[in-house]
């Protein structure tokens, strides 16, 4: 017999771990699994402790989302543990987070959050409870694919987060089920309600979780104030045009907060954090046609490269058109269409279009970016 998880076992023999953040999504998948009779042990991970804060604001992995995770598994009679994950925390997410930042790049913590702490920690935890699968409640699709297994874009995508999985490995992949990938939000709150559960009108967390109000700069603040240090503002031939009062508190492609006049709109063209300086100039050199990636992961084998491939570069961004020349841990990316303001240290994530839907073939890190509009490159890390 093959359960709905593609496992040969009936139900209640199949031991499963679901990823329980407290949210609706998470709480929904625990609900769907222990309707269909599995064997489900819930699991909340408490990532940092409660961040005060005078405006109200959702995030995840800490207080009370702790206490709805909790009170769900109540509801549903199933077990549910807490794993307290704050010093690796701190030490793979937070610390990465204001290193990138601080050395001029735009980070993107929820990507480093699954990649070490969810997808690697509690992959692990779970393998320790002889669990036949971990179960998440992201939007993402997995489908079995010549013998093994394969991601693909969520079914809904507009809450697609398969951006944010680039970094899942193989192994992990063929442990991970994804039972929302064919669900629209709607359908999920409405399944909550159908299970009575006390999170079913949980608003979605909007920001990162550690980053109170989407206050980046107060974060670094914290844990780094030497960060905030003075510097100049220069134009695209070394000029000073003015000064700033730290390279933080700007990213690429940013207009608002630059405080220099001048007859046409200025942008951060360039962050240049070996001298503490930021380069500004007109919005044609934000455009950006090739990319070199660090620390890619495949989920693909190379061959498929050989042909035209799309990316995206952003969570909420289009699929571009794009060539990619994979070598070994990095790749060499040509956008062939218009991207303007790609930063480095965002994700770099490739995919593919087949008769199964997006495929995600994996990605990389942005390293450093080439504007077709400048003679001289400026990225100078």
């Amino acid at each position: 017999m093959i359960n709905s998880l593609g496992i040969k076992k009936s139900p209640k023999d199949t031991k499963i771990v679901v990823a329980m953040s407290g949210g609706v999504d998470s709480s929904v998948v625990a609900g769907l699994m222990k309707e269909e009779g599995y064997n489900v042990t819930g699991i909340t991970l408490k990532l940092y402790d409660d961040i005060k804060s005078s405006e109200k604001g959702r995030q995840c992995c800490a207080g009370q989302d702790i206490i709805d995770a909790k009170r769900v598994s109540e509801t549903l009679g199933i077990e549910h543990k807490i794993l307290y994950y704050q010093k690796k925390f701190k030490t793979e997410v937070i610390d990465s987070f204001i290193d990138s930042y601080t050395a001029g790049e735009t980070p993107i913590p929820c990507v480093q959050c699954n990649q070490t702490v969810k997808f690697r920690d509690l992959f692990k935890f779970a393998k320790e409870l002889n669990a036949d699968a971990l179960i998440t409640g992201h939007y993402v699709s997995r489908h079995e694919y010549n013998g093994g297994s394969a991601m693909y874009r969520a079914e809904d995508k507009d809450r697609d987060q398969s951006y944010f999985l680039f970094s899942t490995t193989q192994k992990q992949l063929d442990y991970l089920r994804f039972p929302l990938g064919s669900i629209n939000k709607s359908e999920t709150r409405k399944i909550a309600d159908k299970l009575k559960l006390n999170v079913a009108g949980k608003p979605d967390s909007q920001d990162i979780c550690f980053v109170p109000n989407g206050n980046y700069a107060s974060v670094i603040e914290k844990y780094r104030p030497q960060s905030f240090k003075k510097g100049d503002i220069l134009d695209l031939n070394g000029k000073k045009l003015g000064s700033h009062d730290g390279i933080i508190n700007y990213t690429i492609g940013q207009r608002k907060g630059i405080k220099i006049s001048s007859q046409e709109p200025l942008y951060v063209i360039d962050i240049r954090s070996k001298n503490n300086s930021i380069v500004v100039g007109p919005q044609d050199c934000l455009n950006i046609n090739k990319l070199y990636l660090r620390n890619i992961n495949l989920l693909s084998d190379t061959s498929i490269f050989e042909k035209n491939i799309f990316i995206k570069v952003r969570s909420t961004g289009k699929l571009l058109n794009a060539n990619a020349t994979i070598q070994k841990d990095s790749a060499v990316v040509e956008i062939l269409q218009d991207e303007k303001g790609i930063s480095p240290g965002q994700a770099c994530v490739f995919y593919s279009k087949d008769n199964l839907g997006e495929r995600v073939l994996g990605g990389g890190w942005i390293d450093k970016t080439i504007n077709k509009n400048l003679s001289t490159q400026l990225t100078n890390h």
